[in-house]
């Protein structure tokens, strides 16, 4: 299932719905109350609700599929970002190329990382598809972009062996995890990866039984159509499963709770020379199966 959250025109309330083939959106609550089902009232509930309730989307969306109602065209609808994790974990220094480029032109050691090297992310940084990414002059001159898939946890996972992690995976998105680099330099690790709007997040959660191998996902980034990030998650130096294991070997991770995997190499940063987001930029991050996440960059001003 393609599962998101999304307004319709007049009325901002967020609602739980699916997307299904031919670019339509099946309006999940409304689905339940016609057939007498009670659901959660949002993704995050979808989520931590486990496999009784995925069976229950499941059945509601057979009907809909075959012509019930009430479906509308994904034009007419805005895209949210899927849920408000409790918590994003970060993973930096996760594809080989990228620890090239970073200590090239991130001052980062030259040495692969023996474990995750893992940072956060608060949920206030959390923004949807089509939503701004905020330019604040004030605060950085160097934003930059990294598209990496995102693990949304399905249940708790505390000292999980690796064999047993992506039992714990309830489906996969995308975030682009924008960085103020020029933050990071000055020693800023928090204004450098959690200001408002740095964790673009969607356009959908795809469940995990749609994507058997996670591992084999082309991923890519344009900005303003101009490819600068291309590879795929096998190039990952530390695999879903581990970086689940190490997580959870000191924190527990809870439903809804998002894992940003980490960038390959291809960042602004890195370029020669560099080059960073601006004003009227689009950034578009996209990963085989999943989807598009696009965002334009606006002045914060």
């Amino acid at each position: 299932m393609r599962l998101l959250t999304y307004c319709i025109p007049g009325d901002d309330t967020p609602r739980p719905g699916a997307l299904l083939a031919g670019d339509r959106v099946a309006d999940l609550s409304a689905l339940a109350s016609a057939a007498g089902v009670r659901l959660p009232p949002d993704l995050l509930g979808l989520v931590a609700g486990g496999e009784p309730v995925l069976a229950a989307v499941r059945e509601l969306l057979t009907d809909a599929t075959a012509g019930g109602s009430p479906v509308r065209p994904l034009a007419e609808v805005t895209l949210r970002a899927p849920l408000r994790p409790g918590k994003i974990v970060g993973v930096g220094l996760n594809y080989v190329e990228h620890v090239a480029e970073s200590h090239r032109t991130l001052d980062t050691e030259r040495e692969l990382p023996d474990r995750p090297v893992l940072f956060s992310k608060p949920s206030t940084a959390v923004t949807g598809p089509g939503q701004p990414i905020l330019h604040n002059a004030e605060l950085t001159k160097q934003l930059d972009w990294e598209c990496e898939l995102a693990v949304v946890i399905g249940t708790p996972a505390f000292r999980v062996a690796e064999a047993d992690a992506l039992r714990h995976v309830f489906g996969y998105s995308i975030v682009n995890d924008i960085s103020a680099r020029d933050q990071r330099r000055s020693g800023q690790w928090f204004f450098s990866k959690g200001q408002d709007t740095y964790a673009p997040f969607g356009p959908v959660v795809v469940t995990a039984d749609e994507i058997p191998d996670p591992q084999r996902l082309d991923l890519s980034l344009r900005v303003n159509g101009e490819l600068r990030q291309d590879s795929n998650t096998r190039h990952m130096l530390f695999g879903i499963a581990r970086l689940i294991a190490d997580i959870s070997s000191g924190v527990t991770l809870e439903p809804g709770d998002v894992i940003a995997t980490g960038s390959p190499s291809g960042v602004g940063a890195g370029m020669v020379p560099p080059q960073f987001l601006r004003p009227g930029d689009l950034v578009e991050a996209t990963i085989e199966g999943i989807g598009t996440l696009a965002n334009p960059v606006v002045d914060a001003r």
